[in-house]
Formats: C-alpha cells, sequence, structure tokens
C-alpha cells in the first residue's frame, strides 16, 4: 500500500473571483466541473475549488492510495477517526478522518466499491 499527497482541495464563497486570484498572483489554469467545482491545472500538484456550503473548512489535503481499505484501516490502527464512510466520487472511491492532532484529510483510490 502507497500514500502520497495527490490533491489539495479548497472551498470559496465566491469560485470566481477565486479563479481570478489563483489566475493571476499564480498563473494557475482552470478546468470547469459544473456550477461549483474548479480543477485546478500547472499548481505542481493537482487541486480543485469547490463552492463552500455553509462556514468554510480550511484546505482539504487528499492522500492516493492503490488500496483503500487497507489505508482506511492503517488510519484507524494509528488512532485517526473516520469523519466521511467511504463514498464513490467521479473517478474513485474515498474517506475522510482527522488526525489526533485535529487536522482533517481524506484518501482516494481509482475504482468503485465491489
Amino acid at each position: 500500500m502507497t500514500l502520497r499527497i495527490d490533491y489539495v482541495e479548497f472551498e470559496s464563497e465566491a469560485l470566481g473571483e477565486s479563479r481570478a486570484f489563483f489566475q493571476s498572483a499564480f498563473g494557475w489554469r482552470f478546468t470547469d466541473y459544473g456550477p461549483d467545482y474548479l480543477g485546478i491545472e500547472d499548481a505542481g500538484v493537482d487541486g480543485g475549488i469547490s463552492r463552500a456550503e455553509g462556514a468554510r473548512k480550511p484546505p482539504l489535503v487528499i492522500l492516493y492510495t492503490d488500496d483503500i481499505d487497507a489505508a482506511e484501516s492503517s488510519v484507524r490502527g494509528a488512532g485517526g477517526v473516520i469523519t466521511r464512510e467511504q463514498f464513490d466520487f467521479p473517478g474513485g472511491r474515498r474517506f475522510h478522518f482527522r488526525e489526533p492532532g485535529g487536522n482533517e484529510l481524506a484518501v482516494w483510490s481509482e475504482g468503485k466499491a465491489t
């Protein structure tokens, strides 16, 4: 099983303004995935910006694994708390967890639940 930082998700209360800022300040490009999500390109790591719903959350670091069940077991065994059970999304499957210091992260893998 491998786990590596693969993706970072930001939330924004104003997607258009966030897009304009990151384009102007850093030269990032974007792919539109509907009215509520922008894929980030040319940032050094893959990422996205989703429309904030309610209170905005800090950026979410997403790890990639080739074995999501083993990763979940490892997270639980090390004292992590699952905050969102495994779910399917376009492109794969993921879950969210909180590590003992309070940071929330996610793990994703390609493919769907069996």
